[in-house]
């Protein structure tokens, strides 16, 4: 990573807590850290460490108490949330433990459903589609539900619908969790070559020190406090 890269995700002093009946439940206390264009990130520690809820935040599905996220310059924890959706469908590429897929649809219509927000018309989007799923190694299965792939292609797919809007970043929580130790290190593959060859900004959460390997830096959650190891 070249030292003078930009600064693509700057966290400030990010806290966050839940309640539960009348208690407060801190999730994570006062995290500091930059991502830099066209890093590849694993976010590791134990089960209820925070990772998860971090990840989230940076990609705008939930609020921070105090502190501050800066994505691509712009000031996410000051967006309202209809602001927030906007730069959300504009920004974030999801990846998921369980693919998320809608079983009704094809290969092709899953993802082209981020598409449908966006005001292009069908031409348009049946070769952003098209692209990405000849780069994930599916144009041969556009046409198949879910249940007809295996877990590894419907991993593939969802990579495809998180690539198909060019995203700023792309979060992965647990992506190959569901997966055997063969198509776990197909999709680690394909997401390392979307890093490499696309320059894409990944943040993974993950529990796989060999997911982690992938990464350029895995960074440390303890008890909701970022460890500096880096």
């Amino acid at each position: 990573m070249e030292e003078n890269s930009r600064t693509i995700v700057s966290i400030r002093n990010l806290s966050k807590s839940y309640t539960r009946g009348d208690q407060i439940i801190p999730v994570l206390s006062d995290i500091n850290f930059e991502i830099k264009d066209g890093e590849f990130i694993a976010l590791m520690g134990p089960s209820g460490s925070g990772k998860s809820t971090l990840l989230n935040l940076i990609a705008g599905i939930d609020k921070a108490d105090s502190g501050s996220i800066e994505i691509g310059g712009v000031e996410i924890t000051a967006l309202t949330e209809s602001e927030l959706a906007g730069w959300r469908a504009a920004h974030v590429g999801f990846i998921f433990q369980f693919y998320n897929l809608i079983p009704v649809l094809t290969a092709f219509e899953n993802v082209e459903l981020p598409l449908l927000l966006k005001d292009i018309g069908g031409k348009e989007r049946r070769d952003h589609v098209e692209l990405v799923l000849n780069l994930v190694g599916l144009s041969d299965r556009m046409d198949h539900y879910p249940n007809q792939l295996s877990g590894g292609q419907q991993q593939r797919v969802a990579i495809a619908r998180a690539m198909v809007t060019d995203p700023t970043i792309l979060v992965a929580d647990e992506p190959t969790g569901d997966l055997d130790r063969a198509s776990a290190e197909e999709v680690l593959n394909l997401m390392a070559r979307m890093n490499n060859e696309f320059g894409k900004v990944i943040i993974m959460v993950t529990h796989d020190p060999r997911a982690a390997e992938k990464a350029h830096v895995i960074r440390h959650l303890e008890k909701g406090y970022l460890n500096d190891r880096a």
